[in-house]
């Protein structure tokens, strides 16, 4: 095959899986904008013409954009304990020296292997214990404090780094805060950015965690508020695409403006 010819097919195998990565979202798009009428009488691949806007007008009058800012609130304190909480544990392991450092750290980072869906139902007792069901507490406490996979990632960038850099540090007198914070840290900035990034859309997309402990409309989040769109024993898919094309669109606005750093935590992902 010549050389024109390989790169025909090249375009045509990636037009083809871009396409087919595509096709969900442009069916949320489709099915938002059709009336009910439509969605029976058209098929789902194509626009309903003309199209409405009527779906999005009724999600956004009722209580959804509360449920909206919920998540909104959920998703930036959940990256923020992440951040702090992740990055002085992953310092610990990698940089300070205490008995059993090692052992403690792969008992933790083991508990990766344990399926989330085993946790969950002592995660709840736990919380109904300390009467946290239903609250900003216990929506938030079992993921603030840090997880496994992004103490893990970040303990290896920091052994990453010259140890030279540390030492000399501490022969100027700096203490380990100082060492963090003014020389580790700013060479960190990838690590950050990526523990960020995937925790953020993790936590915009949680479902099972905030579907189980809670019930009020204080703290549901948009996941949970689009699976409760149903009527009477049916599902009433516009105003559900509606919903999933509102919740869709900050994590495509993230995706455009960051793709830079997206690309980048991708590829540091998959580096040792």
């Amino acid at each position: 095959m010549t050389t024109p010819l390989k790169r025909m097919a090249l375009y045509a195998a990636l037009a083809a899986g871009a396409f087919v990565s595509v096709f969900p979202y442009l069916l949320v798009v489709l099915t938002a904008l059709k009336t009910r009428r439509q969605l029976s009488t058209t098929e789902p691949w194509l626009p309903g013409l003309p199209p409405t806007t009527a779906n999005l007008a009724e999600i956004l009058g009722g209580d959804f954009p509360r449920f909206l800012a919920n998540t909104v609130v959920m998703t930036v304190l959940l990256t923020l304990g992440q951040l702090v909480f992740t990055t002085f544990a992953a310092y610990a392991f990698a940089r300070l020296r205490f008995r059993g450092r090692d052992v403690l750290f792969w008992l933790y980072v083991a508990t990766m292997m344990v399926p989330s869906a085993v946790t969950v139902i002592p995660l709840f007792l736990i919380m109904r214990e300390l009467e946290a069901v239903n609250t900003w507490y216990g929506l938030l406490a079992p993921y603030i404090l840090g997880t496994p996979y992004g103490i893990f990632l970040m303990r290896q960038f920091f052994k990453s780094l010259p140890g030279g850099l540390e030492e000399a540090a501490r022969i100027d007198g700096a203490g380990p805060l100082t060492v963090l914070f003014r020389i580790l840290l700013p060479l960190c900035r990838p690590a950050i950015g990526t523990l960020a990034i995937i925790t953020v859309i993790s936590s915009w997309n949680s479902f099972l965690w905030p579907l189980i402990i809670t019930s009020g409309d204080e703290t549901k989040v948009v996941t949970v508020a689009i699976s409760a769109l149903k009527v009477g024993i049916g599902v009433d898919r516009g105003l559900m695409m509606a919903g999933g094309l509102i919740a869709l669109a900050p994590m495509v606005a993230i995706f455009i403006f960051f793709q830079k750093y997206i690309v980048r935590s991708v590829v540091l992902t998959g580096l040792k």
